[in-house]
């Protein structure tokens, strides 16, 4: 598995509340061969989740291939945040098969966690059912287009 990912970046951000897990997760993710990159926070202090989330966005924005995890809290807030960015389609996920129908049905390039809402554990398998589902387009691709479309 880990080569066929080799290739594909992963934008990795958290604020505050995901930064005792960011560690494990960054190692998670570069086990899987997953390339990330690392946007924050470095440390556990109070920090803005509307910049960490801005700066995650601005790298996928450059990298459309790019795939994005944001934690925080509850996901809620990072969500919000990501989503003002326009070709970001970012979806809080709570359990597996969220993350992969936000893949599968919405395109989704940004999966919005919640450290306190999710043990660890359950955050990696939410991070790998959004990383194994593909985008089926047909019908949806419709619904993405007015949603790419509706922006700005």
């Amino acid at each position: 598995m880990a080569n066929d990912n080799a290739k594909k970046r992963i934008v990795f951000g958290c604020d505050h509340a995901g930064y005792e897990i960011r560690e494990e997760i960054i190692a998670f993710l570069r086990d899987r061969g997953y390339d990330v990159f690392d946007c924050g926070s470095s440390g556990p202090g109070s920090v803005d989740y509307p910049v960490i989330a801005d700066t995650v966005c601005k790298a996928v924005q450059s990298d459309p291939s790019a795939l994005a995890v944001l934690i925080c809290g509850t996901g809620i807030g990072m969500s919000i945040a990501a989503n003002k960015h326009t070709g970001i389609r970012a979806a809080v996920c709570w359990n597996e098969e969220c993350a992969s129908l936000a893949r599968r049905h919405n395109n989704a390039n940004v999966i919005c966690l919640g450290a306190r809402m999710l043990t660890t554990d359950k955050i990696k398998e939410i991070i790998d059912a959004f990383l194994n589902a593909s985008f089926e387009g047909g019908r949806h691709q419709k619904r993405v287009d007015m949603l790419d479309g509706s922006r700005d």
